[in-house]
Formats: structure tokens, sequence, C-alpha cells
């Protein structure tokens, strides 16, 4: 059966808040970055005795390169400032306080402006990737019901979907945590009734505290998980649950292109923190994951034993780079919260003529409209064909689906040559 949507856009409406950031001239972005850089400690010209830490190899990395002076962020990554620890807890060392306040203000942008938190009613830092982030979040509620109701590590379950990224298992293995993948139907949506009979099965086996993870755009099908459907059948029977949602591919993308609910964003006072990636979407490097999650969780992560670090640590990863969540913070300055809307409804509407043609050719796919993923049934689609494209496969292996991915390196000619191969083809 053939997954077709259809959808009225209006580019000026989000079912997310309002969002509202301004797009800044090139002049300031860089006069801030190098302000804030400028606010940093200086390794080249300051007493620094007592970092494990300095600039960058001179051998390979070259201070006076005369293009630095505009090219603040390759400035940012040859000084090399430490971001350890989450500076919207605790300012953090005092060494780099410069590039801290520009993480500061890329988190409360996606907080605040495009996940509809509470101002200042969250915490976040620019993890290594989102593998991470969502790990995070399953330290942290682990750590809380066994701190605070006594739990003991195997009466803790993760629950999510069978299309989730794999991110979930690899947490449950690091943290002696109980996977639980529920099926999903042929709208790639969670069984409601198969998650019905697991949460019944599971608390006979000694499950009292779950650990939710819904999918903001699932890795191979870009689904979206229904908040409200799948949550009111937790609470039927359990009173403690905390709610993850792993946004790290939708979350630059969903919440510019969706226009029906707000289930999976910090207005659902259920959800209790959000991945995103900057590193797919919003093109910066890799290294720009994002964790965000609700005040009062972070400390749960909080590693006393970091004394040495003044702020001490909540991270998985310790130190990480400063010049990461600088690149971030540019990007979404370049565009403005308007210029990203935009730049996302392109790529929907070129995902949306891959689907037209498809449609007409009676090809099987699912998509949900509001994202950039296709994927072809494998059987619709010869196995030549998907490798000169460089399509993904769901198990390479043993195909029985072929991903689509519209990024922006994705121009109509190279759409145009593959919907005429695949025409031929058929």
């Amino acid at each position: 059966m053939r997954a077709v949507f259809f959808f009225n856009y209006d580019l000026c409406s989000s079912f997310f808040t309002i969002m509202n950031w301004k797009k800044l001239p090139y002049r300031e972005i860089k006069n801030r970055v190098f302000e804030a850089l400028g606010n940093n400690l200086n390794y080249q010209n300051e007493q620094i005795l007592g970092l494990p830490a300095t600039y960058l190899d001179q051998e390979q990395f070259y201070f006076n390169a005369p293009f630095l002076k505009d090219a603040p962020f390759l400035s940012v990554m040859i000084h090399n400032p430490n971001h350890i620890g989450c500076h919207t807890y605790s300012s953090g060392e005092s060494y780099f306080k410069g590039t801290h306040q520009i993480e500061i203000d890329l988190i409360r942008i996606c907080a605040e402006e495009i996940f509809n938190a509470e101002a200042g009613g969250y915490d976040g830092y620019v993890a290594p990737g989102g593998s991470e982030a969502n790990i995070q979040a399953q330290w942290i509620y682990r750590n809380y019901f066994m701190k605070e109701k006594g739990a003991k590590q195997d009466e803790i379950g993760l629950f999510f979907s069978e299309d989730v990224h794999y991110s979930a298992y690899k947490g449950c293995n690091l943290l002696s945590i109980k996977p639980v993948c529920i099926k999903v139907d042929e709208n790639r949506a969670w069984d409601l009734n198969d998650l019905e009979q697991q949460l019944i099965e599971v608390k006979k086996r000694g499950i009292k505290y779950p650990i939710i993870h819904l999918s903001m755009g699932t890795t191979m099908f870009g689904s979206i998980d229904s908040a409200d459907a799948i949550l009111a059948v937790f609470e039927k029977h359990f009173e403690d649950f905390f709610c993850h949602v792993d946004a790290a591919f939708g979350g630059f993308i969903y919440p510019f292109t969706a226009t029906e609910d707000d289930s999976l964003s910090f207005a659902n006072s259920k959800v209790h923190s959000i991945t995103i990636d900057g590193h797919k979407m919003l093109q910066a490097p890799y290294g720009t994951g994002i964790f965000l999650c609700r005040k009062g969780l972070m400390e749960y992560s909080k590693t006393e034993e970091a004394s040495y670090v003044q702020g001490t640590d909540f991270t998985l990863c310790g130190s990480r780079s400063g010049a990461n969540a600088v690149a971030v913070w540019m990007i979404l300055m370049t565009h403005g919260s308007e210029g990203w809307k935009y730049k996302m409804q392109h790529l929907i509407d070129r995902t949306d003529r891959i689907c037209d043609k498809l449609d007409e050719l009676d090809i099987e796919y699912y998509r949900n409209p509001d994202m950039n993923i296709v994927t072809i049934k494998a059987e619709q689609i010869p196995a030549s064909l998907a490798h000169k494209f460089h399509l993904v496969a769901d198990n390479f292996n043993d195909p029985k689906w072929w991903k689509i991915v519209t990024m922006s390196h994705v121009e109509k000619h190279v759409v145009d040559d593959f919907l005429i191969d695949l025409q031929k083809s058929i």
C-alpha cells in the first residue's frame, strides 16, 4: 500500500512557537565571534601554566595566515577553546567565558525559539553528536530513578519503536537499562496494541520505571512519533516516566515545516528532553549534536569527582570543542528564523517533486509530508539504480527499503537523472 500524504503549507506558520531570531549581517557575526574570542584566555600571550591544553599544532595550523582575519570559525578552532561542562547550569571554566556565551545563546535559540521552552527553563550543551545526546538523556533518567525512587537497574526500561536509531540500544548496553522495542504499523506509527501488551508483560517482569524514546524523524523513514497517543497508553500503566525526543534528524526541519501540533516540543509538559543534530540539516561540522532538557534534570549527571573543573562536568564526553558551538550559532545567525523556514521549504518542494513522479509511476514508498526523506520499497527499484545514486538500504545484506534524503547538495538535475533512469527501468 502506497503511503501518500497531501498538505497545504503556509510559510509564515508553524505549529511550534513563533520563531523570531533575527538574521545578522556577516560583519556583525564576525565581530561578535572575534569579540568572544578576545574574552577567552589566550594561549599565545598569557601566562598559563596549569591547563593541560594549548592551541592547535603550529606546524599544521598557522596563526598568522592572512585569511584568518575574515574566518571567525577557523580562528576559534585554531585557538582551541574547551567548552567542558554545561554553561546554562554553571558558569564553567572562566578561561573561555567569551565563547561560552555564544554557546549559551545558541542553546537559548534552540530551546526557546525552536522548541517552546520557557525562558531560562532549560539546560543544554553542544555534544559530539546525537548518539551522545540520546545516551545523555538515558543516563540522567536512570540516575534520577535510582537516586529519587530507589530503583534497581533491572527495574528501568527504555521503550522505543522498531524504527529507532541504534543509539537507543547502545545506551541500554552501556547503562544496563532494559530495551523494549515496540512494533510499528504500515504507516510507521507505534502499534498501540503491541505497546499495551508489552507494558503488561514488562510490569510482570519487574519494570517499574519507563524512559520513553520518541523520534522526530526516524533514521530510515523520517517518520514522526505521535506523542499524545503513545504517552496516553503509558499513563494508564505507570505514574512515573520520562520522555525523550530524538530530533537528531528532524529538529532543524520539522519545526519549520509542520503545521498541526506541538506535542514533541517543550510546550508538551510530558516532554523532558530533546536531541538535535547541527551536522545534519544545519550543515554544521560533524561533532555538533545538541542536548536540551528541562531545568532540574541536568544535575543528575553531575560528576562531583571532576572537582578540578570550574563548575564541574555533567556530560559524557567531558572536554569538547568550543569552535563547534560557534559554527552552529553562526549558521543560525546567517539565516535567521525566516531564512531557515524558506530554506527548509525549498527542500520540501524538491521532495514533493520526487513523490509526484513516484505516484505517477505507481511506485510504493513512505514519506511524512513535512520531511525530506522518501523511502522506497526495494522490489520497486533495481539495486543497480539504488547503488548508482548511493541510496541507503535499511539492511545492506537484505534490503527491503531504499532511502532518498533530499539535502542541500541534491540539485534538480540529480533528481531529474534519477527519475529518468527510474522510469526507464520500469
